[in-house]
Formats: structure tokens, C-alpha cells, sequence
């Protein structure tokens, strides 16, 4: 009778726990129980041209296996990322938040910066940040990195000490394509491959294939550990590619016979990223995992057209100037069983949004999800929801570098700068930004000034910044490469 009393009595308590369980933690859980959770895996490009893609309307650029993708799920034609550099940029989608509010506002580059701010291996994404990976380890997810970090070169820093299951790739901003010859005092210690913390190896590999390979490495050992563990994955496939150096293998650049120069090795360059991106792509399909795999494709920022002959066409302006060809970047996101396909989304959205529409999908409350800025867009992409087509989900935007900012709301956009009045387009008349209003709507100026230094006051002071001559510099790129043509 004991024995029994006491088996009853912990099946209650063992019930109670299920219960409790359930109501703290009801979405990820039945998500679980269901074996609904996606894999996860996130694609992100460097540097790219926002023309520079089939998808786009390049005729110039190959990249079929992209093409694809655009035509398989979503393309949004409004996508921003939250800096026009690389640094700040992933710090805001890793944190889904304005990078500026803990004061990563600019690249760290060791040896280019301010002495009067942090400086060297100091510099990198604050610990007291949680991020991406973080969030989705505790729905169950095993994580990865694989590819560029650029989030701090210290070991404190390091993707494995801060959520990611597994890293292959290198801690800081660039490297070369090709292997790196031993002893050589030109590379730094940031940029050797690393395979988990602190052990570095070459591969004889050109780097994006080298880096897509350790991807479908490790989607193989998730997949083959599933029903031991019953984890689902987040991969993410930090890219190089086309970030400079401008280095291309010959079997790629022989494509290209009629181009010449950096455009030539930026399209040899775009044909090895696609063509490594569709093997990826093809190895989900041959392991069953496409229709329940949310596929991400962005870019960093805009295409730098002084280093990379990269083009922005139909947008004005380049990498690190706030012109729509700065910030706005290609954007593609597959999910078969949950996202309708062949579909054009052209409300204003932004990369911080992916950390909350991860969350959501893995199983999370992204409005449980505190102090960040990005929104879930899964209610906004589906077609069981009760909000509008017309509805968007975020009213304003904004960018901010030293002195220079742009402000975003509506459809109406106000760039500031340290040199010269401020200018105001209408982005839906105008996507190109040609055709200053500035003077025509002088109140409308007025407005988007005092909305953009409010946004300002609750940022926290730079950490660190690059010497002031490269804001002199960065003007000047703007002025020089403000109008693209199409290919």
C-alpha cells in the first residue's frame, strides 16, 4: 500500500511539473513534442551589390541557384541592414537591436583606430550582450558559425564563448580566398582558419567552398544525430564572399571573357559563392530537410563600388555612406511548409528583425523577447493573420555614423550630414534619391530632424571609432560613386 501510495503520488507531482512546464514554456515545448521546430540556417553575404544578382535584374551576374531560391519563397525589396559597414552591421543581427545603443557604432579594425577610444583586441561585441544563438540554445537548438566573425579578435570574445556550439572560420573582418603560407608576417593571428577555440589550420580549399563544405559537415551531424537528441539546427553561413580581397580561382574568371578587371573577378567571385550556395541548397533537399528548413539569404551591407566594381543599381550611394545603396540589401526567406512562395514583400523591414522571427519560429514569444528593436515578420508574411497587407512592420528606421544619420518613416527618408544641408526624399517616387525635396517640404525636414535626434538621445557614447580622416573619406566615396547604371 506504501508502494502504491507513493508511485500515485509521484505521477501527480511528475503531472504538476509537465503542467508547469507547459504553461512556462507552452510553444517551444508542444513545438518540440511535435517535432515542428526548424532548422534554421542563415545566409549572409558580404559586401554584395544589391544589383548584382540574377534575381535582381544583373545581366551580368550568374547566380542561378539564388535565382531559385527568390522564386521558391520570398523576396523583399525593401530589406535594410542597421550599418553601412560590416562590424556594426552583425552586431545589430546578432543582438536584434540598434548596435548604437551599446555603443558599437563603427568597424574595429585594429591599427586604423581613434586613440581616444578603446583600441586593439578590447575592441569587440560586449559580453553582457546576449545574442542569436544564446536564444535559440535554450528552445534546443544546436548552433553554429561558420565563416567571418568580426565581433572581437580577443578569446573572450570567441563564437564558442558566446552560444555557438561549433565555429569554423576566422575571428576577424577579411582574409584571403587562398591558403595562407606559414610564417608569413603579413596575416594577422585574427585571420587564420579556426576550427573550434584555438585551433588553426588552413584548408587547401578556396575559402567559400571550404566554408560551405564545413556547413554541410555539420547540418550531415546534426541530421544523423536526430533522433538521439532530437535537436533541430541553426547554421550560420557567415560569407566572405565578395568582400575584398579580389581573388578568384581561373576556372571561375575564364566565365567572364568579355569583362575586365575587378568586375570581372567580382562576377568570377558572385559564380563560386552562388554555385557553393546551391550545393548547400541541394544538400538539404537530398536530406530531406528543405521543407522544414527556414532559409535566410541577406548581405551585410551595400556594395563598396571603389573596391569591388560592385553595383547598387537602382540605388544611389555605396557601402559606408547612409544612400539607399549603403543600407539596403538583397533579401530572400524560404520556409516550404510555413511561407507562401514566388512572393514579393516590399514593406520596409530590417536584419534586426531576424532574431525575433527566429525566436518565433523556433518556438519562442518573440514579444517576450526584451529591450530589443527588431519584429517578428512571420505575422506579416503569412496569409492566416489579421493584420493587412499594407500594414508595416516598423514606421521608422534609422542609421547613424559619427555626425552622419539617416531617419527612415514611411516612405519618407532624411539623410544628415557633416558637411552640407540635410536632404529629403520620398523613396516610393524616388528609390534613387535623385531628386532633393528638402527645400520643397522645409516642415517635413523639421519633423524627421527632432524623430531622429530623439532616437539619438537614448544611444550610448561610440566605445570606439576609426580615425576622423575616413569620414573625410567616406563623404567623398559617396559623392564619387552616387549613381550606378544598370548591367
Amino acid at each position: 500500500m506504501k508502494s502504491g501510495h507513493s508511485g500515485k503520488k509521484s505521477i501527480v507531482i511528475n503531472l504538476g511539473l509537465l503542467i508547469l512546464a507547459l504553461v512556462a514554456f507552452p510553444s517551444a515545448l508542444m513545438a518540440k513534442a511535435v517535432g515542428k521546430q526548424p532548422n534554421i540556417l542563415f545566409i549572409l553575404a558580404d559586401d554584395a551589390g544589391y544589383h548584382d544578382f540574377g534575381f535582381h535584374g544583373s545581366q551580368t551576374m550568374n547566380t542561378p541557384n539564388l535565382d531559385q531560391l527568390a522564386k521558391q519563397g520570398i523576396l523583399f525589396t525593401n530589406a535594410y541592414v542597421s550599418a553601412a559597414v560590416c562590424g556594426p552591421s552583425r552586431a545589430g543581427i546578432l543582438t536584434g537591436k540598434y548596435q548604437q545603443k551599446f555603443g558599437y557604432e563603427e568597424n574595429n579594425v585594429p591599427g586604423y583606430m581613434s586613440a581616444s577610444g578603446i583600441t586593439g583586441d578590447d575592441m569587440g561585441l560586449p559580453l553582457e550582450q546576449k545574442i542569436l544563438p544564446q536564444y535559440l540554445k535554450e528552445l534546443g537548438y544546436t548552433t553554429a558559425l561558420i565563416g567571418k566573425w568580426h565581433q572581437g579578435n580577443a578569446d573572450r570574445f570567441h563564437p564558442t564563448k558566446r552560444g555557438f556550439d561549433y565555429f569554423y572560420g576566422f575571428r576577424g573582418g577579411a582574409r584571403s580566398y587562398f591558403p595562407f603560407g606559414e610564417n608569413n608576417p603579413n596575416y594577422r593571428p585574427e585571420d587564420y582558419l579556426e576550427e573550434g577555440f584555438g585551433n588553426f589550420k588552413e584548408s587547401p580549399r578556396y575559402l567559400t567552398d571550404a566554408l560551405v563544405d564545413k556547413t554541410i559537415a555539420f547540418i550531415q551531424q546534426s541530421h544523423s544525430n536526430k533522433t538521439q537528441t532530437a535537436k533541430p539546427f541553426f547554421a550560420f553561413l557567415s560569407l566572405t564572399a565578395v568582400h575584398a580581397p579580389m581573388e578568384a580561382e581561373e576556372a571561375d574568371l575564364a566565365q567572364y571573357p568579355n569583362l575586365q578587371g575587378k568586375r570581372k573577378t567580382l562576377a568570377a567571385m558572385t559564380l563560386s559563392m552562388d554555385r557553393a550556395i546551391g550545393r548547400l541548397l541541394n544538400k538539404l533537399d537530398q536530406l530531406n530537410l528543405a521543407d522544414n528548413t527556414l532559409v535566410v539569404f541577406t548581405n551585410d551591407n551595400g556594395g563598396p563600388t571603389d573596391h569591388t566594381a560592385a553595383n547598387n543599381a537602382p540605388l544611389s550611394g555605396t557601402k559606408a555612406n547612409h544612400l539607399e545603396g549603403g543600407i539596403r540589401v538583397p533579401f530572400i526567406m524560404r520556409w516550404p511548409t510555413k511561407l507562401p512562395k514566388q512572393q514579393v514583400y516590399s514593406q520596409p523591414v530590417i536584419t534586426l528583425d531576424l532574431l525575433p522571427t527566429f525566436y518565433q519560429a523556433a518556438g519562442g514569444h518573440s514579444q517576450q523577447l526584451a529591450d530589443i528593436d527588431g519584429v517578428n515578420l512571420l505575422p506579416y508574411l503569412t496569409n492566416n493573420r489579421k493584420t493587412k497587407l499594407s500594414e508595416r512592420p516598423h514606421q521608422a528606421l534609422y542609421w547613424k555614423k559619427e555626425n552622419r544619420a539617416a531617419i527612415r518613416d514611411g516612405d519618407w527618408k532624411l539623410l544628415r550630414y557633416p558637411d552640407r544641408p540635410a536632404e529629403l526624399y520620398n523613396l516610393v517616387e524616388d528609390q534613387s534619391e535623385k531628386v532633393n525635396l528638402a527645400q520643397h517640404y522645409p516642415e517635413k525636414v523639421v519633423d524627421l530632424y527632432k524623430k531622429l535626434f530623439a532616437w539619438e538621445l537614448t544611444l550610448e557614447r561610440p566605445l570606439w571609432q576609426l580615425k576622423r580622416q575616413y569620414e573625410g573619406d567616406a563623404m567623398q566615396r559617396m559623392d564619387k560613386f552616387r549613381t550606378h547604371i544598370a548591367d
